[in-house]
């Protein structure tokens, strides 16, 4: 293995494995933001980092307290304890998930705590940096990948009739993908609807020119892109 080295308790160790933890849970936050979808390189980096700490808070209680510790049931029972409190903090409104950043530093708090209580805390105040860290920079990377992300989140409200029929038609002809299509409720009036739908929409086609020529289509009343 190429990181194998990796596993013996030093200092550049312990913090080339919570860069790693932090890195590559924020790749996978970034793909699936770039998506639209739930999430994003915030939570999954606070995530992966936290789960991190319980195992190296696991390691740390091997050596310093040998047959005495049973370190499964402590990352177990508080891991999954602390899950109830996170899901609190999560609202779902309209297809989008708010709240879920929050959800994942209470869950990495309770790991960090987990590796103060049994005397990790050099590890614990590295964790708790790097997190910090992340959250402030992550959002300008975001902002960068998401700017040229060909997914749109769009809400549109549209009058009675054959409306959705038209709209689809156009959404295939100009070679978007449709990954989501939804009538979620009424309009703004009694004879309107709204349509949740996230497109992929192909790279010579220009995203705010492209929800304009959305709103051409008869019976459109309104088009809003997130």
């Amino acid at each position: 293995m190429f990181f194998a080295d990796l596993s013996a308790w030093t200092e550049q160790n312990v913090i080339l494995r919570m860069v790693a933890a932090l890195v590559l849970g924020a790749l996978i936050g970034i793909d699936r933001g770039a998506k639209r979808r739930g999430g994003g390189a915030r939570t999954d980096a606070a995530v992966c980092l936290g789960a991190a700490m319980v195992v190296m808070t696991g390691q740390y209680m091997e050596m310093r307290y040998q047959g005495t510790t049973d370190v499964a049931r402590m990352a177990s029972q508080v891991v999954s304890g602390v899950g109830f409190l996170g899901a609190g903090s999560i609202i779902v409104s309209r297809h989008q998930v708010k709240g879920l950043t929050s959800a994942a530093g209470i869950w990495v708090c309770a790991c960090i705590g987990l590796a103060v209580g049994i005397g990790f805390v050099d590890g614990a105040i590295i964790a708790t940096l790097i997190l910090l860290s992340g959250l402030h920079i992550l959002p300008i990377v975001e902002a960068r990948v998401y700017k040229h992300s060909r997914y749109m989140v769009l809400q549109v409200e549209a009058a009675e009739g054959g409306t959705s029929i038209e709209l689809m038609r156009k959404l295939k002809a100009d070679g978007c993908i449709v990954d989501l299509f939804e009538v979620e409720k009424a309009g703004t009036n009694v004879s309107s609807f709204t349509i949740a739908l996230t497109v992929r929409i192909p790279h010579r086609l220009n995203r705010e020119q492209y929800v304009e020529s959305l709103m051409k289509i008869k019976g459109i009343l309104s088009v809003d892109s997130m």
